[in-house]
Parts: C-alpha cells; structure tokens; sequence
C-alpha cells in the first residue's frame, strides 16, 4: 500500500522539525551540564581545597603533632618511580617547588578520628588552589616529635598511602593515616659496599655508645641534658695495655644524628683494619638537637656546648680510655655543618687541640654566607641588589633553590630544626620570650642590621682570628686545615677563599684546598675510594702526634 505524494511530503516536514527539537533540546542540556561543571570547578578554585585526613591504624592512642599534607604531579612523579610505582610523596630540598605541601597543628586526634587540612592557609610554594589543574599523588604524614625540619621523614611518624586525587577537587579525598615510618636498623647500612657491610660487626664490636649528662647543660635548660655519638677504639686496643692512641674528634653535618654516625664508624673501623688508617681513637659526636645542629658553640640560645666538651666529656673520656691526653694527639674534623663546628673549637681552643681538618664549613666569613654578604648595607637575604633571587643551592653551577623559598618550606614544615632558623639557634640574640631574634624577615628578606652585627661580632670565623691574632698565632698557627670544593653545592667555597685572604694578610700558616670540580657530597671521593680525602686527613693528623713515622705515598693530595 502506497503513501500519496501529498501526505508524504507532510511527515518529511515533521520529521525534520522533530529532528531540529531534538537537536536543539540535547544541545541545552550539554550546555547547561557543561555550565554545572564549570561552575562546581570555579567554585572549588575559589574556595580553599579542604582534605580529610583520618587516624585510621596507626595509633591506638590519641596523638598530636605537625600535620603535613604533600602532593606531586602524578605523571612526573610515577615516570621517575621504579617501575612506575610511588610509595612516596615528600618535600626535596634540591628541587624545592617539586611537590606542595600544606600543613596544620593537631592538638589531639583520636583512633577513627577526622581533621580537615585547609591546603590554603599553609603551604609552598603555593596553596593548592593555585596548583594547575590534573592529576596529582598526595600523602599525608603526622609529624609526632616536630623535627621534620631537621630529619624529615623520621621513626616514629604516621603516614597514609600514597592517593591519585584530580585537581581542583569538587569533594575532599580522604587520606587515612594506617602505618608508622620506621628507620632501617642504623648498622644494616643496606646503601654500603659489601665489604663495608661485612665489615659491620666487627665494627659495632669495638664501638662504644657514649651517653653522659651534661652538668653545664642540665643547669643551662633546667633539665638533664645527654652528650651522645660513639668511641671507636682502633683495632689491637685490647691487645696493647699500655699503648695509648692519638684521638680524632668528629662531627656530623646538618640533617645527621647519632645513627647516621654509624656509617661513618664502620667505614673507619674497615680503614684501620685494612692498614689504610693510621690506629688512632675516634670520637663521633652528635651534634643534632630539636633546634638543628647546636655546632658545639657556646651559645645564649642552645646553652654551653663547646665548655661542656673540652672541659666535662674530654675530661672523662680520656679519663676512660686510654687516649694520648696531648695538645698534638688531640685534632678535629667534620664536614659541613661539622666543619664549621670544629674550626670553631679549634680556634677557640687553641691550646686543647693540635688541629683540625674542617671540610666544607658552614660559612666562616660573613662577607660571603652562601654568597650574600652580610656586611653590606640593606642586605636583603631574599633578593638580590638587581631583584633577582639569591640562590641557596646548586647542582654543578646550576642554582635550584633560594633563600626564599627554604625559608617559607622551613614555615611550613615546622616552627624550628630547619637550616635558616637553626643558624639562629646557633648565631643569634635572644628575644625576651626566649627564643632567638630572626636575622631576616621572612616575607621581605630584609635582615636585621641588630642581629646582624651580633652575629658578626659573635660568630663570623675570619673576623675572630683576625681581630685575636696576636693572642692566637702562638697556638692556633699551622693548625687550621680546610678542604672545599671549587663547585660546592651550598655555594660554601666562597666564604672558604675570604677566609684564606684574611689569614694570608696575617702571614698566618694554614693549609686551605680548593679541590677542582668537587661539589658538597662528593668532596672525599678519589677513583673508586668514597673516603679517599678522610684516609688523607687521618694519616696527616698521625703525622703531628706521631712524627718521623713514615706517611704512604697514597695520602699525597694532589689538588691544593
């Protein structure tokens, strides 16, 4: 049966007009669900992102500490895993705008409880409103014992998994706190060579842990304060009753403690039982405190430290062991942070130690900190004369990170314990509520010219020996070594070369190197020996307890 021309024409008229409404209706609504969208996604940028966090295993008992929230682009962060698996997400002090991290206080939480984080109200580099759009990882880390500044993820924290969390978030992602980090077992070493790992036992076997409390500073704090680190006593010590040994004290650089010491130990055992160490006792000294390193200057702030070593624990460890006990069995050395610490004891002591070996010191003249130079008027710690930022940091020449941007990770990470604040703690008056005056401010960079000078009259290394030369020279002459490298990560050899200036226009006697091409973390290394420049170091300090002896020929240091 056929449909007449007439009638036909009319439902293909229909038709098409049904096919226009139909159209036109499913355009609105993409357009108004694409509107809905864009106005849920404005309004959780205009908002501050808000996460869940909850105590969720980790603890059966309410706890309380710095809550930290850290989160990394996705793609880069699982490109750069092994295997493309993240495990973790936290703050790199070398890259510091590599991931945001936001924090808040917690008085109390509870096992089931959950807090909100406001990603907003502290975080660097940015809040995370302001984080471009996409995928991100987030953890969460409760920071018990408010040392993250110092140890960052350290025993005794809570952690969540890692979560994939799209930005901006319409709904807050909760993160639940299920596990407790724990550190490796300091004597396992699992990043060590193999032989240094065997070596471990033997080791830990003719160590001694060193706990003794301090009278000066008990009395200082009002409470028992302990000295720790370690005695390694040199291969044959038993065997010999009535030897006594030339004794190296040593320290730590920022960031280490008693444990990190560890490797430190073994690696030195090994030397010594292998014949590429002198025999000699070594004394590892940690320097870490809640504030950062105290670097065993007396201070108004972190108490007496240095009188506590030279005049109550030296007393008693050679009271303990059968060490030299002489101006030249006594030397020093550290690096970084320690290398500042024991130039500062070698020249405030003169007469108590016959040297040290400081290597890639904490800056040792205020001309040039980390290459600011502190003397200059309206200094600002933030940017340079020209507007640019003063790096802090680099990798091979190539700057990182800045003062600026440690500083604001430092504010948000914690209130104390990170490098900028614990120079404070160190170099800095007092404010009358007890706590050290701040050198800058940390929003203009503007430095305090009232703390300034305190540090400069108090603290810079080259303006003491300069201005105290003629009361040092006798004791102090021919003691001072330093090693720096010409590339130093921390921009440290700066400060290193003013130094030398000042003690050449002293006619002073001191052996300063400037290794070619060495950065921070690699200043020891020569070929295939991580620990070349230490085995260096320790035979020239036998040489000045023991001299006449002869020195092998690989000790030779060829860079000066």
């Amino acid at each position: 049966m056929s449909i007449p021309a007439q009638q036909s024409g009319a439902l293909a008229w229909w038709r098409e007009r049904w096919r226009i409404l139909a159209a036109s209706l499913i355009a609105l609504i993409v357009v108004a669900m694409v509107s809905v969208r864009e106005a849920l996604e404005w309004q959780a940028r205009s908002e501050p992102p808000i996460f869940l966090v909850k105590l969720d295993g980790a603890a059966t008992q309410p706890v309380s500490g710095r809550l930290l929230l850290f989160a990394t682009p996705a793609q880069a962060a699982r490109a750069a895993a092994p295997g493309g698996v993240v495990t973790s997400v936290d703050a790199d002090a070398w890259h510091p705008t590599k991931a945001a991290v936001a924090a808040r206080e917690i008085a109390r939480l509870a096992p089931g409880q959950t807090v909100e984080i406001d990603t907003d109200a502290l975080a660097f580099p940015t809040g995370f409103s302001h984080l471009p759009p996409g995928e991100y990882l987030l953890q969460a880390v409760l920071d018990q014992d408010h040392n993250y500044n110092y140890s960052g993820r350290d025993t005794g924290d809570l952690i969540s998994a890692v979560v994939s969390v799209t930005l901006p978030a319409i709904t807050p992602a909760v993160l639940k706190l299920v596990a407790v980090h724990a550190r490796d077992e300091p004597w396992s070493l699992p990043w060590e060579s193999p032989a240094v790992r065997a070596d471990a036992a033997d080791a830990r076997r003719h160590t001694v842990k060193l706990e003794r409390t301090s009278a000066l500073l008990s009395a200082f704090w009002g409470r028992d304060i302990t000295m720790r680190g370690w005695v390694l006593l040199p291969p044959g010590y038993d065997a010999s009753p009535a030897r006594r040994y030339p004794t190296v004290y040593v320290t730590h650089g920022y960031g280490g403690d008693e444990n990190t010491l560890v490797d430190d130990v073994v690696n030195v055992h090994l030397a010594m039982k292998q014949g590429s160490m002198p025999p000699m006792i070594w004394v590892f000294l940690d320097q870490s405190s809640p504030t950062g390193t105290h670097e065993f200057a007396d201070s108004v702030n972190n108490g007496p430290w240095s009188h506590a070593l030279v005049d109550e624990l030296i007393p008693y460890l050679e009271a303990s062991y059968r060490m030299d006990g002489r101006v030249q069995g006594r030397f020093l050395t550290g690096h970084s942070s320690g290398g500042w610490a024991t130039l500062w004891l070698q020249t405030h002591y003169p007469t108590v130690f016959g040297g040290t070996w400081s290597t890639s010191p904490d800056p040792v003249d205020f001309h040039d900190f980390s290459g600011v130079n502190l003397y200059a008027p309206k200094v600002n710690l933030n940017h340079r004369p020209d507007g640019t930022p003063w790096p802090i940091d680099r990798v091979h020449f190539h700057a990182e990170g800045s003062f600026a941007d440690a500083a604001r990770l430092e504010q948000v990470l914690g209130p104390y314990g990170g490098q900028l604040s614990s120079y404070e703690w160190v170099f800095s008056p007092r404010n009358v509520d007890g706590t050290p005056m701040k050198l800058f401010d940390r929003d203009t960079g503007e430095v305090d010219p009232q703390v300034r000078d305190y540090w400069v009259a108090h603290y810079d290394m080259a303006h003491y020996v300069q201005a105290n030369w003629p009361a040092l020279k006798a004791n102090l002459d021919g003691k001072i070594h330093i090693a720096v490298g010409t590339d130093d990560t921390w921009y440290l050899d700066g400060a290193v070369h003013k130094f030398k200036l000042v003690l050449d226009s002293l006619h002073a006697h001191a052996d300063i190197r400037f290794l070619p091409n060495k950065a921070h973390m690699d200043l020891y290394a020569q070929g295939n020996d991580p620990n070349a420049l230490l085995k260096q170091m320790a035979w020239e300090m036998y040489a000045v307890a023991r001299p006449g002896q002869p020195v092998p020929a690989t000790t030779e240091i060829a860079a000066r």
